[in-house]
């Protein structure tokens, strides 16, 4: 999908925490990617459309580094992905073994990659720090991919942290983790994400002037009135 500037702009002021809430109000509860951490602390929020990449466990007769040269190959995919997208790569939560290193991430960052998530590892961390491309990980190990995965596929569904994850869907990353939004539910998610973080950023003005929390948080009638009549001040 195309995301549009407008609405990438919208979702780069809401957090992963608002999302979470309001997908939950929509029946969506697994949509946070589990082991997926920010390598470098303060890396600003990024959103994106997802490039998926897929690995499996290693097989010996596959996962060899002659498998670099392949067409199917880490290496040939990074030459597929599209500027501004978000890499999520599904590691099967292996962490013993780096999927991307310095130099991979070097060119993901020169082609304009916003971001890489992964519920695996990197591997030459400080030289991946070095490039500047924002990376979210579960950690870092020395050993290449091939000592425990196998890369099959880009673009296809895949599971990352214990999420669905659809070529194209959204992905939105800050200090909290990876959300997904699916493609489809995008604009209904955003618009309702930016009342939400209105109704919450009121309520904590209203916490700081010393009003208790029963019937402020969650509102009730009276305080939603209150509330209503403010925002419609301000519009």
């Amino acid at each position: 999908m195309t995301l549009d500037a407008k609405t990438k702009a919208a979702l780069a002021g809401i957090t992963t925490a608002t999302l979470t809430t309001v997908l939950l109000k929509k029946g969506l509860r697994n949509v946070w990617m589990r082991g997926a951490v920010p390598i470098k602390p303060g890396q600003q929020r990024i959103v994106g459309p997802a490039f998926t990449l897929r690995f499996v466990p290693a097989r010996e007769d596959l996962a060899t580094p002659a498998s670099w040269a392949s067409p199917i190959s880490t290496r040939a995919a990074i030459e597929a992905m599209p500027e501004g997208c978000v890499v999520v790569a599904d590691a099967m939560g292996v962490t013993d073994a780096g999927i991307f290193g310095d130099i991979l991430c070097a060119r993901m960052e020169k082609r304009g990659v916003a971001a890489l998530v992964t519920d695996g590892a990197v591997r030459d961390l400080a030289g991946v720090l070095g490039t500047g491309l924002p990376v979210w990980a579960a950690g870092a190990a020395a050993p290449p991919s091939v000592a425990g995965l196998t890369f099959v596929a880009w673009q296809q569904p895949i599971g990352c942290g214990g999420v669905a994850v659809f070529p194209d869907d959204v992905v939105v990353i800050d200090q909290d983790g990876a959300v997904l939004i699916p493609a489809d539910l995008v604009d209904a998610v955003t618009v309702e994400s930016i009342e939400q973080e209105r109704q919450e950023g009121w309520i904590m003005t209203e916490v700081e002037r010393g009003v208790a929390l029963p019937g402020l948080y969650p509102m009730n009638a009276e305080t939603r009135a209150r509330y209503e009549a403010w925002a419609a001040s301000v519009r």
